[in-house]
Formats: C-alpha cells, sequence, structure tokens
C-alpha cells in the first residue's frame, strides 16, 4: 500500500441517473425493495424480462424484487447485467442504500471489468458518498467527525488555513482525538507556502500524534520522510522500520527504510527491507533499482543485474504510456 492510499472525493449523478430518477420519482414514494402486501403474488410471477421493463418505464417497487434476483440467476450474462444496473438505479432513486450496496457488489463480482458497470459504479459510489456526508452534517454537525469531513473538503479546495482551523477545533473539542495531530501535520506537507520551519512544526504535530497513537505507521514515516530531507539516516531509519513494523503491508514504508540504510552504506541491513517492497510494489522502479543497489554492493552481481533489468524494464513502460496519446492507449 503506498503513502497516497494511506493518506473524499464527491460528484453529482450522472445524466442517466437522474433522468431515469425522474420518471421514476413521480411514481414511486417508498423504498424500492418494500411493495404492498397484496402485491406479492403479483410480483413473484413477473419473469426478469418483464420486471426490467417495468423498471425501465420506473415503477421500481414492482420491478426491483426480481432485478434483485435476476442478477445472479438469470441464465443470460447480459440479462444479469442489465438486471443490476437497473435495479441498481431504482435503488439510488429511492435512497435505499442496503439494496443498492447488495447491486454494487454483485455486479463488481459478477462484470469486474465492464466499461458501463464500472462507470455507473463510480458514480453511484460517489452519491452514497454525497448522501451520507449530508446526513452526517444535518444529525451531528458539531461531532467531530463532520468538522474532519468539513477540513477534509477543505483541504481537497487548497483552503489549507481554513482546514487547520477545523482540526484545531477537533482538537480543543477532544485533545486526545487520535489522527487529528497527522492531518495537522498532513496540511504542512501539503501546504504550498508553509513557511521556511514547517518541518520544524509538522514533526511536533506527529510527535504529539504518537503520543495519543502509538501505532500509527503513518505518522512514523512521515516523521522518517523529515529527517530523511536533513540527511539524517540513522532517525530516517528508526522511523521507516518502526512504521514498516507497525503495518506489513506499507510498501512505501519497506522502500524508504531500505533506501535509508543504502544512503548510510548499510548495505547488507537493506536487503532484507527491499526484498519486501519489492514484492508489495512490484511495478515500483525506485524499489527495484534500491534493491539492485543493495545487492551488488554486497557481491550478488547476478541478482543485482536481475533487479536493474527489471527497473529499466517498468521504466521505458511508463515512459512509453506517459508518451502515448490517451485515445491510443490499450485498456
Amino acid at each position: 500500500m503506498t503513502i497516497k492510499n494511506k493518506l473524499i472525493t464527491s460528484a453529482a449523478l450522472i445524466s442517466g441517473f437522474l433522468s431515469f430518477a425522474l420518471v421514476a420519482k413521480a411514481q414511486e414514494t417508498k423504498p424500492v425493495g418494500k411493495a404492498p402486501a397484496s402485491a406479492d403474488k403479483a410480483i413473484s410471477t413477473l419473469t426478469p424480462e418483464r420486471a426490467i421493463a417495468l423498471a425501465e418505464q420506473g415503477r421500481c417497487r414492482e420491478a426491483i424484487p426480481i432485478l434483485r434476483k435476476a442478477v445472479t440467476t438469470s441464465a443470460s450474462k447480459d440479462e444479469r447485467k442489465r438486471a443490476g444496473l437497473l435495479g441498481l438505479r431504482c435503488a439510488m432513486t429511492a435512497d435505499d442504500r442496503l439494496v443498492a450496496g447488495e447491486l454494487l457488489g454483485q455486479l463488481g463480482r459478477q462484470f469486474p471489468n465492464d466499461p458501463e458497470v464500472l462507470y455507473l459504479a463510480a458514480h453511484a459510489y460517489s452519491d452514497l458518498s454525497m448522501r451520507a456526508a449530508g446526513e452526517l452534517a444535518q444529525k451531528a454537525p458539531l461531532s467531530v467527525q463532520a468538522r474532519r469531513m468539513n477540513a477534509e473538503a477543505l483541504e481537497m479546495q487548497g483552503k489549507w488555513d481554513e482546514a487547520e482551523k477545523e482540526y484545531q477545533a477537533i482538537l480543543t473539542q477532544n485533545p486526545k482525538q487520535p489522527g487529528i495531530h497527522l492531518l495537522v501535520a498532513r496540511i504542512l506537507f501539503s501546504k504550498p507556502d508553509a513557511g521556511p520551519r514547517w518541518e520544524e512544526r509538522a514533526k511536533q504535530e506527529l510527535q504529539k500524534e504518537l503520543e495519543i497513537d502509538s501505532r500509527n505507521a503513518v505518522a512514523e514515516f512521515l516523521l522518517g520522510e523529515i529527517a530523511k530531507k536533513a540527511l539524517d539516516w540513522n532517525e530516517a531509519t528508526a522511523h521507516f522500520s518502526r512504521a514498516a513494523m507497525l503495518d506489513a503491508t506499507f510498501g512505501d514504508a519497506f522502500m524508504e527504510w531500505g533506501f535509508a540504510l543504502v544512503s548510510a552504506k548499510r548495505y547488507e541491513e537493506a536487503v532484507a527491507p527491499l526484498q519486501t517492497a519489492v514484492k508489495l510494489q512490484p511495478g515500483n522502479p525506485s524499489a527495484h533499482y534500491n534493491l539492485g543497489m543493495a545487492l551488488s554492493r554486497t557481491g550478488r552481481s547476478a541478482e543485482a543485474e536481475r533487479e536493474f533489468a527489471i527497473q529499466r524494464d517498468i521504466t521505458a513502460m511508463l515512459d512509453e504510456r506517459k508518451n502515448t496519446r490517451p485515445e491510443d492507449r490499450k485498456p
């Protein structure tokens, strides 16, 4: 897992969802998964084809029970996909998040590489996120979670000072709230004009974070980054190694741990963390290059050359992708 993955976007529903919603909302007022008891028998006799036709007309309440079954039981792959997509639209229109989540899971399992499914899923997940965020802001506007979500949104807009004020308000509300000092430090790493002594401020925030949560691997990693910038390889090694030990999936931590050891000319020690780094991040050319350096300096020339060859191949592939027009790229 990379540092980017460890460190919220939102969007409106696509026009297809919205136009469908206009039809469905005119006819539906109840959650899609619940039909009147008198209609149960009629619904149970619907075929998937008929349920699809009803859903296309916006008659979701009648269609959704059959669509939920058809997405897993229909013999036709096209019919399963159509049932799933229409069922998802019905669920999103009626704000039935349980059914929407169920259908997103089914579509993801059955059509993991289908562009249409991926496209609609991206918008559905985004809309579900927006709805949950809106509900949080409405029901608990002064909660730590609502303040944090607001601060994260401000960060996404580059409003660093306003975001930091929100985080400081959380700390005023609860000085021992885990994760907040780390987020203040993240602002200092991200802010273009954080000031001449931003590293010292960030270091203090990260140390406070570790006083609250001693097992925070990202805080340890960022302390390692500060030490690395100062060329303090012993301190960098200590922080990167602790981050790696705290999170065995943290590929960047293993790579930077190994890099710090190589920089300190501790080549033999660098081999093991860099071998783990290339396993966790096989497509990272820097991990292969640094492993090659450590291996070559310990006399393992053949192994080193293999790593250098992999690094060259990956770099060439990345350069080719960068220089290829988007419309010419293969999926």
